[in-house]
C-alpha cells in the first residue's frame, strides 16, 4: 500500500510546464499540436477504426469515380506510398474495389463497395459534427475563410517542402 501511495503522491505534485516561447512562435509547433488534438478528437468522436486519410480517400472515390489511384492521391494530399498503403488496408476491408485502368495496366482504378458507401455515408455525419465542434469559437462568418487559409498554408507548405533552397 505503501509504494501505491508513494506513486500518487510523486504524481500528483508534478509541476505543468508551459511550451518554450521559441515553440510557441513556431507555426510547425502550433500545426503539430493542431494535427494532434485533431486526431485525438477524430480518434474520440467519429470513428476510432476508419482513419482521417481513409476518409478523406473515400471521400475522393466518391468525388472522382473511376479516378486511378495516383491521381486521387494528389487529391487528398497522400504520397503514392501512404495511398498504396491506405487502399490496400481499405481493400482488404471491403470498403473499397481496385481494378485495372482500361487506359492504363499500371494502373489502378478505384470503386466505393456498398460497405464502403454505407462508412462514408455514416462518419461523414460525425465528421461534420467535428468540424464544426473545432470551429465553433471562431466567428461563424469566418469558419469558410478559415478552412480555406488552412488549405492555403498547407499547399504552401507542401511547396516549401520541395524546394531545394532554403
Amino acid at each position: 500500500m505503501r509504494d501505491t501511495e508513494t506513486t500518487a503522491t510523486r504524481t500528483s505534485v508534478r509541476r505543468q510546464l508551459v511550451a518554450p516561447a521559441d515553440l510557441v512562435v513556431a507555426p510547425g509547433y502550433g500545426a503539430r499540436r493542431l494535427y494532434q488534438a485533431y486526431l485525438a478528437a477524430w480518434n474520440r468522436h467519429v470513428d476510432s477504426t476508419l482513419t482521417g486519410p481513409q476518409f478523406a480517400v473515400l471521400s475522393a472515390v466518391r468525388a472522382y469515380p473511376d479516378a486511378d489511384q495516383t491521381t486521387l492521391a494528389s487529391a487528398v494530399a497522400l504520397d503514392t506510398s501512404t495511398m498504396a498503403d491506405v487502399c490496400r488496408r481499405m481493400e482488404r476491408r471491403g470498403l473499397i474495389a481496385r481494378h485495372e485502368s482500361p487506359r492504363d495496366a499500371r494502373a489502378k482504378v478505384l470503386t466505393l463497395t456498398q460497405a464502403g458507401n454505407a462508412a462514408l455515408h455514416e462518419t461523414n455525419q460525425r465528421a461534420r459534427q467535428l468540424d464544426d465542434a473545432l470551429l465553433e469559437s471562431c466567428p461563424k462568418d469566418l469558419r469558410d475563410q478559415i478552412a480555406t487559409l488552412l488549405n492555403e498554408l498547407g499547399q504552401h507548405w507542401e511547396n516549401v517542402a520541395e524546394r531545394s533552397d532554403l
